[in-house]
């Protein structure tokens, strides 16, 4: 596909998606949906959002922190439907120490749905610098960086933590991602919210802790509105248009394998197809 064309699909798809949103997504006051609010994105995304809502939250910021993780402390997701002493510790230290990890992943992009990823990912993805998804195992043979971001307010406490994971090979970014714990409208216990920041908006997962044996799995699978999900949101006026896309489901499961080491499965299912898989590999350094 010739730069031009790809260009043309590209904004074609922004706008069929922006008219997505608009049709299937409601407005919400930036008051009523406090539970849902993360960081925005401007035009490209890449690392600028780490800079960025920095500065506009007066937030300090560590770049490539040799210590911290996804979750300050992984009993924070504790609740009378999750017990979190139940989960092998290795996986508790994947969370509360990432920074120490290296990752090694591979990816199965699933037919018929790696054709319309495909587009995303070549028209749009890629110029704006965010969920750059492997469409092949190859793309990701020679790994990618996994640099954890802290962002503290004044007091020290940590406001953010930020996921910054690229291609080797070509740079691409495959994540830019905010961390932390949220309790929703509709789970009084606490889910495990990652904000990816997209062109004045952002793409919202609200994960739900379960136990499963030693291992754990955290999924979007919910409700409704203000239950776990995946959630598009766009910039409107002096609020937001907001659209759960109940037809995706995210789905995370980690467990340790017969050598000790944490394994990850990450699916991604639309309409009941599987759509990608990643499979992660965590080292400790």
């Amino acid at each position: 596909m010739t730069s031009l064309l790809r260009t043309i699909v590209g904004r074609c798809g922004e706008i069929f998606i922006a008219g997505l949103i608009r049709l299937c997504g409601r407005r919400h006051a930036r008051r009523d949906v406090g539970w849902l609010l993360g960081p925005i994105g401007g035009p490209t995304i890449g690392d600028r959002p780490y800079e960025e809502i920095a500065r506009a939250e007066h937030l300090s910021i560590e770049r490539v922190a040799t210590t911290g993780g996804l979750l300050p402390d992984f009993t924070l997701l504790g609740s009378a439907s999750f017990d979190p002493g139940q989960v092998d510790p290795r996986i508790r230290d994947f969370y509360e120490n990432t920074a120490r990890y290296r990752l090694d992943t591979w990816a199965t992009a699933h037919f018929p749905a790696r054709i319309a990823l495909w587009l995303l990912v070549t028209t749009i993805s890629r110029r704006v610098q965010q969920l750059d998804l492997p469409l092949d195992g190859l793309d990701t043979a020679r790994g990618i960086t996994s640099e954890i971001i802290l962002l503290r307010d004044a007091s020290g406490a940590l406001r953010y933590t930020g996921w910054f994971r690229r291609r080797v090979s070509d740079g691409g970014v495959l994540f830019t991602g905010f961390y932390m714990t949220q309790r929703i409208p509709r789970d009084a216990a606490p889910c495990v919210k990652a904000v990816f920041p997209m062109p004045d908006g952002n793409a919202t997962v609200v994960l739900r802790p379960v136990n499963e044996g030693t291992g754990l799995r955290l999924t979007s699978a919910g409700t409704g509105f203000g239950d776990a999900g995946f959630y598009r949101v766009q910039r409107s006026g002096d609020g937001f248009r907001i659209w759960r896309v109940g037809q995706l489901h995210d789905s995370f499961h980690l467990y340790v394998d017969d050598e000790g080491c944490v394994r990850g499965d990450h699916e991604i299912r639309f309409l009941g197809i599987d759509v990608i898989t990643l499979h992660y590999r965590m080292r400790s350094s």
